[in-house]
């Protein structure tokens, strides 16, 4: 047989079969497996009779002589009836109908007998390739698992098949290890509270300890309520094995503690107290035992201080220093500080360290660090015993870093490196102690700093050996970019750079660092290397340049796969691929979707309508104009899961064309969703569905797994989170009768409730809840919210800071370091005669999270800037780390205070130009203050300079501006583009682009992308002048601050080349001073119309015109899916 063919092999077998019809008998002497495949397979059984055939290949080695083939041609040859092409045409309509419906895959797969199941799990699980070995035919099961994760429901049929074959079998060693694999792959997706509480209630104990380490595994992944019902289906399958029967024994022995793993946590107190005290010696002995207790993250005081207390009286010695390091994460919890001596305390700060990792309790173990410190100083000085104490340095104040010597800090710099949770301004105190004797930077000590480089200055950077610094990138200062600022990053990458050897400096740094070359750099490289750019962060206006360098000697494929340069690929770059090029390479742009802008996407989807309209995706389709999208008669099935993969939000900014859009999703659910796998199909399109669907059309079997989907969507409706509401109450009943599992699960919706809802759960779970509101990112919380935490913290009785005695604060208690911990952005609650009497010490200890809160007024600003001159003296006294640490409160800083600071370093001014709520009268003391402080006019200031002095720079006027050197301002232009000044300061800025860039008429797209805002300070002349082919390639930002004035000048041909996402950027006052014509344009920009673009010269090209493309016509859209029997057929068949 011609291995070459491309034909499917049992095809192929018929093919053969016509041209021996002579033959008149049925009769065969076929193997019986073999016959039975056949069989199978005449009868439309695909699936079933390709693993018979499998099966039977696997018996026999050789099976594929000429006698069999012959032997099979023989018997099919007696089907005169067969049609080839007839089943051919049923296979077709077989494998689409399979591959658009996961449920019908479901039932397929049903239709398997048990051996024949295993069969194909086994190879789809282990991504087998099977040879069959008459014509070489591969079945690649790699491939074909990577098709099912494609296909919506796809992985939700592999995971509910298994469990509904396996589950009433699971005591056979196959199908757990089946169990197992499909659970290690999707239970992180689909393993939830009734799939455990489905699992057999008693296993065999290899079978179980085999399930148990698939749980112990998943543990992270999984959430709360879930990991409460693994937890109690663990205990189910231990308690036979204890001999107690009246329950005045523990039935959690050392082994059971063993097996349980991470889900310990959830014993309950009398069960620990229970615990016979050889069982827990036997365990703490154990070698994993420590191994175990390191990752109990989400261990509670209570329960840790109960197993504290149980292995005290199992007869460890506490106070062993071998002991205390078998503890794991129990240590952060030892609190039998009576009596210690320095030496176990500062064991005991040595194993806190790991503390960090703990969901929670970090203000009570930071109590605890605190009292270990004091002890472990005892009789020694704080230079003494710095290099012993651990992460407890991290308490210590200011003040007290102040006081330490040189010497010891250098002595220490090995363990200070290592520690985390440092402040910036503890790290500039640090980091100029150990630097204090260095009059060099070298790549030495530099790499000694590890976490502490961040408080090298900027100037000190700027003055290292280019080559040393280098060195000291290569290395790994870029890991510890994102903790410097934006002047420290400008003062390594200017050095650097100016060592000349550009593609060697390119080569060796990455990241924020990368994304900061000028764009004046990369055009003055004669040659670029893609090679170096495959792992770079880049901005939109280095990828135009890259792309276009690159362009005339690399493969389409490379330039669209190589990193971020995709972002640089033009709309006339896309418009000149030929269609099978474009087709062909489809796929990689499609991979790239979160790279391109959204006028990217609309150019790929005006080529897509030119070359395919028939095959165009739903998600395309929906950027095109709206008359486009309504006249395409689309199945709803591919339109669904197309418009599932892409953010409708950010695709669609029109609002009435997203209406639109969401409209026909509600007819195709007809207004309902019935089964988990619609919601599959719709993907991220839960984010849009309609409140109607949420309030009634949500089944009650899928509601559950809806509202744990819905909990991503971070821009709902408030009718959409008013029926969320009302379907989380209706599934779990009132807040009050919520257990902590569900009260931690449905945090994302905290903000739904009403304040006597959440007080009702607050007062429950108090310890689970303040510990979320304060240590867990991304909970969204309300004002009311806020409010009942601040009072629930206020009643805890935990405030213990001594009253400020003055007059002042008579009867007045300030906030704790506790409380102000605990209540994060609710510390904005404090009326300001409570902030006064902050104690002074406590002020200093939390100023970074004082400064941090974003809902604080200026009064308050104005209290705790007060406080910040009774902590730490006259103004002039104060040093850099000072004016760091305020954060947000150094936006209360008057005029007065501004010019009495000493501004002469950078790094001060830059931490101030970190703060956005500067008035002119402060940014421009600010700026006055440093160029008088560091006796530098406008014409010394380097690149690093003019980005640490931020929106202070605003504050500069036109003469100023002129006298920065063309050469710094140009290093930095893109940064200082995204400054939001006044009009009459990006007017001098853009006469400052002109001297780099020549005049505006002459830009190219990279260069109007890459100044940002300052685009807005042309001229009404300027921007008239502008070819119409600029406007998509202006930053979006910069469109509101275009004058209405200068904005009503624009031509209707360069409002409708803005494209959606420029257009949806102009402002009401922008609107209406257009005329009906220019409103128009910027309607048809929004829409996403396409009109003749002109080919901007960029790298020089000759200027052409494309053509308007064809009117809509009527095109029906088949999507074929990837569910995984198209794929095995496919695979299977193909030669």
């Amino acid at each position: 047989m011609d291995t070459k063919v491309k034909l499917c092999f049992l095809l192929a077998f018929f093919s053969q079969c016509e041209s021996a019809a002579a033959q008149d008998t049925i009769d065969s002497d076929l193997p019986p497996a073999l016959l039975k495949g056949l069989k199978e397979i005449i009868s439309g059984n695909y699936l079933k009779g390709l693993l018979d055939i499998l099966q039977f290949q696997g018996f026999y080695s050789n099976v594929w002589t000429p006698d069999l083939i012959l032997g099979i041609m023989k018997y099919l040859a007696g089907y005169n009836d067969l049609s080839i092409g007839s089943l051919q045409s049923s296979v077709i309509n077989y494998l689409e109908n399979i591959s658009e419906d996961p449920k019908l895959l479901l039932n397929e797969l049903r239709r398997l007998d048990s051996q024949q199941f295993q069969l194909v799990m086994k190879y789809l699980l282990g991504a087998k390739k099977e040879t069959f070995d008459m014509a070489d035919v591969v079945m690649d099961f790699e491939t074909i698992r990577e098709r099912i994760f494609q296909c919506p429901g796809g992985n939700r049929t592999l995971f509910l098949i298994t469990l509904e074959k396996c589950l009433p079998v699971l005591n056979s060693v196959e199908c757990v290890d089946l169990v197992s694999q499909v659970i290690r792959l999707y239970g992180s997706i689909y393993l939830q509270k009734d799939v455990i509480e489905s699992l057999p209630s008693e296993l065999p104990e290899d079978l179980f300890r085999n399930m148990s380490s698939v749980f112990r595994d998943l543990y992270d992944k999984i959430s709360a309520s879930t990991r409460r019902a693994v937890y109690e289906w663990l205990t189910l399958q231990k308690t036979h094995m204890t001999n107690d029967i009246n329950g005045s024994v523990s039935w959690v022995t050392a082994e059971n503690l063993w097996i349980l793993g991470r889900y310990m946590v959830h014993l309950p107190m009398e069960e620990i107290r229970k615990i016979n005290v050889n069982e827990i010696r036997m365990f703490i002995s154990y070698d994993n035992a420590t191994k175990q207790l390191d990752t109990v993250y989400d261990i509670t005081p209570d329960l840790a201080k109960a197993l504290l207390e149980l292995i005290n009286a199992s007869g460890f010695d506490m106070r062993n220093i071998s002991t205390i390091y078998r503890l794991g994460l129990l240590v952060c919890f030892y609190d039998d500080g009576q009596d210690l001596d320095s030496t176990v305390a500062k064991a005991l700060l040595h194993q806190m360290i790991k503390c960090n990792q703990l969901r929670g309790f970090h203000s009570d173990v930071q109590k605890l660090k605190s009292q270990f410190l004091q002890i472990a100083t005892l009789n020694q000085t704080l230079n003494e015993s710095l290099g012993s104490l651990s992460d407890a340095v991290v308490g210590l104040t200011l003040p007290q870093l102040e006081s330490l010597s040189s010497e010891a800090v250098q002595a220490a710099i090995l363990t200070l490196q290592q520690v985390s949770g440092w402040t910036k301004s503890q790290i500039m105190v640090l980091a100029g102690k150990y630097l204090h004797s260095e009059k060099v930077l070298t790549f030495s000590n530099i790499s000694q700093l590890g976490e502490l480089v961040s408080g090298i200055g900027t100037q000190s950077f700027h003055e290292i050996n280019s080559r040393e610094l280098l060195m000291a990138l290569k290395a790994g200062l870029t890991q510890h970019a994102p903790g410097l600022s934006p002047a420290q990053q400008e003062g390594i990458l200017s050095k650097v750079l100016s060592s000349g050897d550009f593609q060697t400096v390119v080569s060796d740094i990455n990241g924020v660092f990368f994304k900061e070359v000028s764009l004046s750099h990369l055009l003055a490289q004669g040659d670029m290397d893609a090679a170096v750019l495959k792992d770079k962060e880049m901005r939109k206006s280095q990828a135009l340049v890259a792309y276009e360098k690159l362009s005339h000697k690399m493969p389409l494929t490379d330039l669209l796969s190589t990193g971020q340069l995709v972002k640089g690929l033009t709309c006339e770059q896309i418009d000149s691929m030929n269609k099978p090029s474009f087709l062909n390479h489809y796929k990689l742009l499609e991979n790239s979707l979160l790279l391109l802008s959204p006028y990217q996407i609309h150019c790929v989807a005006w080529k897509y309508w030119k070359v395919s309209q028939a095959t165009i995706p739903a998600f395309l389709l929906a950027v095109l104009p709206s008359e486009y999208f309504v006249s395409q008669s689309i199945p709803c099935g591919p339109l669904l899961i197309s418009l599932g993969k892409a953010d409708l939000s950010s695709l669609v900014l029109k609002p009435s064309k997203k209406e639109m859009i969401i409209n026909k999703v509600d007819q195709c659910l007809n207004g309902s969703l019935t089964d988990v796998y619609q919601l599959d199909m719709i993907g991220n399109l839960i984010c849009h569905l309609s409140p109607k669907i949420i309030r009634s059309g949500i089944s009650t079997d899928v509601i559950a797994v809806t509202i744990n989907h819905l909990k991503a969507c971070r821009n709902l409706s408030h009718n959409q989170s008013t029926e969320i509401k009302n379907r989380l109450l209706e599934l779990y009943g009132p807040p009050s009768n919520w257990t902590c599992e569900l009260v931690q699960d449905m945090a994302p919706f905290w903000n739904l409730l009403s304040k006597d809802e959440f007080l009702d759960i607050l007062n429950k779970f108090q310890n689970t809840v303040l510990q979320m509101v304060s240590e867990t990112p991304g909970i969204p919380l309300s004002e009311g919210i806020l409010s009942v935490v601040f009072d629930a913290v206020r009643l805890l009785g935990v405030n213990v800071s001594v009253a400020n005695r003055t007059a002042d604060c008579a009867g007045i208690m300030g906030p704790s370091g506790d409380d102000i911990t605990r209540l994060v952005e609710a510390n904005s609650f404090w009326s300001c005669a409570e902030l006064q009497c902050i104690d002074t010490d406590t002020f200093t200890k939390t100023v970074h999270i004082l400064g941090a809160i974003r809902s604080f007024n200026e009064s308050q600003l104005s209290v705790l800037m007060e406080k910040a001159k009774e902590a730490w003296g006259d103004l002039p006294s104060w040093k850099g780390y000072h004016i760091t640490s305020l954060g947000r409160i150094a936006t209360a800083f008057s005029e007065q205070d501004i010019l009495d600071l000493d501004l002469s370093n950078i790094d001060a001014v830059s931490a101030l130009g970190q703060q956005e709520e500067w008035s002119s009268v402060q940014a421009k003391a600010i700026l006055h203050g440093f160029l008088n402080d560091s006796t530098k006019s406008p014409s010394d200031l380097k690149s690093y300079h003019l980005v640490g002095l931020a929106r202070s720079l605003c504050a500069a006027d036109a003469e100023q501006i002129d006298q920065i050197q063309t050469s710094e301002f140009r290093a930095v232009i893109s940064r200082i583009g995204s400054l939001p000044c006044e009009l009459s300061v990006l007017q001098a800025f853009k006469n400052k682009a002109e001297v780099i860039y020549g005049k505006s008429d002459r830009w190219s797209p990279f260069i109007i992308n890459d100044i940002g805002l300052i685009a807005a300070g042309l001229s009404k002349e300027e921007f008239m002048a502008l070819d119409p082919g600029l406007m998509p390639y202006i930053q979006p930002e910069a469109i509101k601050y275009i004058p209405e004035d200068i904005f009503k000048g624009l031509s209707p041909a360069q409002i409708a080349h803005l494209g959606p996402e420029n257009g949806a950027m102009v402002t009401e006052s922008q609107r209406a001073h257009l005329n009906a014509t220019q409103l128009h344009s910027l309607n048809l920009a929004l829409d996403g119309i396409r009109v003749k673009i002109p080919v901007v010269e960029s790298l020089p090209t000759t200027s052409t015109t494309r053509d308007t493309l064809s009117p809509v016509s009527e095109s029906t859209i088949l999507e074929a899916g990837y569910c995984i029997l198209l794929a095995l057929a496919y695979h299977f068949f193909i030669l």
